[in-house]
């Protein structure tokens, strides 16, 4: 057996989103998000499921603080609703839902957590998107302005930001693809919202500075890595396309001030330009602190033309999937962490996401989710390499605390390493829970 020692001072936690567990859908003030429109419009989410309830963590937040105090975590990353905040996404302050945060994020610093807070985890409200949504250049404005004020009502208490989660989700999976809130599908759209999106996180970044409040800003992308099939050029470009639509395209323009051209020019090809403005490029690469990154899957490629918006099509090499279908890919994720470090730098590195989905159930008490233990591992033996390989890695989040609404999936698939019965709203913890807290202790894995 081979032991791998993880460093001293790296950070350990996990993570949720507001809309997947808070629930509390109308309490207290809280707006409409385009999630809670996108739920309601049938055919779009599982079974009719929405997030009105979802694991109640609004209401039982202490239980799941207790939680994560007990399997030993020093951060947890949880995100802010903005329709809480500013119910119709702009105006006047709802006080009651900056209150709600000031409960949990007490909780948190009182049980020794680091709060990491999301600015930008989908949940639009629901009055912007009937204004254009991200299309429209005036919801930049909008969540600047929300921005600031979590950084002014939460100084000296939360000290890691990061902006917007996942921007190819809320850009290309929700307003191309069509698969998310809001449901569009336009390229064009896609591409728009993906750029005021980065230009919403420059906005923030800018404020974060001009406030000189402590503490550190980021954003979180998710990545994927396709792995070409065959030596050829076109695999090696098809495979270079499909990563960098995730990759390139949402990193360069924050670190090296442009978009790649390999993908402005194949947009432009399909009669879609970037709605660029003077001065928007110099917004979007204000300095970072830190990147958070999002893994979970990835595979092998090959080119196929028309197979795809970038002619690449997945080839299945048989391995392992998750409940969710999801190849298990952990070379992949030691290949995009080595890849973002040689194209971007030392910049330090947290782990924002990376988990997996089993939908096992109790029995006896016992959730025996051995696959999710075995996910895990893989993971982290390819996170240590990645540490030894020079990357600066500074912290690593699981997801997710507890099961929850997973989007468009509904109460279907469960990625929690708390499991949660969504009739009676009970916790149990998974044996993933307790591998995870024992892993804590020691920081290192036998492998």
């Amino acid at each position: 057996m081979t032991i791998l020692q993880f460093p001293k001072d790296m950070k350990w936690g996990t993570a949720t989103a507001s809309y997947q567990i808070e629930g509390a859908a109308r309490k207290d003030g809280r707006g409409p998000s385009i999630w809670d429109t996108f739920a309601k419009t049938p055919g779009n989410v599982f079974k009719g499921h929405d997030g009105d309830v979802a694991c109640d963590s609004y209401h039982r937040f202490p239980e799941d603080v207790q939680l994560m105090k007990e399997l030993g975590v020093d951060m947890y990353r949880f995100s802010i609703a903005w329709p809480r905040i500013f119910p119709k996404g702009t105006g006047e302050v709802n006080e009651e839902g900056l209150a709600y945060y000031h409960r949990l994020v007490d909780s948190l610093l009182d049980s020794g957590i680091e709060p990491v807070c999301t600015l930008y985890h989908w949940d639009l409200p629901q009055a912007l998107q009937e204004n254009g949504g991200w299309e429209n250049r005036d919801t930049i404005d909008a969540f600047a302005a929300y921005a600031e004020t979590i950084f002014r009502s939460f100084e000296g208490k939360i000290k890691k930001y990061l902006t917007i989660n996942e921007p190819w989700c809320a850009s290309f999976l929700s307003n191309y693809i069509g698969a998310h809130a809001p449901g569009k599908q336009s390229l064009q759209a896609g591409v728009d919202t993906a750029h005021h999106l980065m230009i919403a996180h420059g906005r923030a970044v800018q404020s974060f500075r001009a406030l000189s409040f402590e503490g550190e800003i980021g954003y979180a992308p998710n990545v994927e890595w396709n792995e070409p099939y065959s030596s050829s050029e076109e695999d090696a470009e098809a495979c270079r396309r499909a990563t960098g639509w995730f990759l390139d395209w949402f990193f360069d323009p924050v670190f090296k001030g442009s978009y790649p051209e390999f993908l402005t020019d194949w947009f432009a090809k399909e009669g879609v330009q970037v709605p660029i403005v003077e001065g928007d490029l110099d917004i979007i690469s204000q300095p970072i602190d830190f990147l958070g990154i999002n893994y979970y899957t990835g595979g092998v490629a090959r080119y196929q033309k028309g197979a795809s918006l970038f002619d690449h099509e997945r080839v299945d090499q048989g391995y392992e999937k998750t409940d969710i279908g999801w190849n298990i890919y952990p070379e992949g994720f030691y290949k995009i962490l080595t890849k973002i470090h040689q194209q971007y730098g030392d910049m330090p590195i947290y782990i924002t996401e990376n988990g997996s989905c089993y939908n096992d159930e109790p029995v006896d008490g016992v959730v025996a989710d051995d696959g999710r233990i075995r996910y895990l591992e893989k993971h982290l033996t390819a996170l240590h390499r990645a540490i030894q390989s020079g990357v600066p890695i500074k912290g690593y989040m699981t997801w997710s605390l507890l099961d929850n609404f997973e989007w468009a999936e509904g109460y279907n698939m469960r990625f929690g390493l708390v499991h949660v019965n969504y009739r009676t709203l009970v916790r149990t913890e998974k044996e993933s829970y307790f591998w995870y807290q024992q892993f804590l202790k020691t920081k290192w894995l036998e492998v």
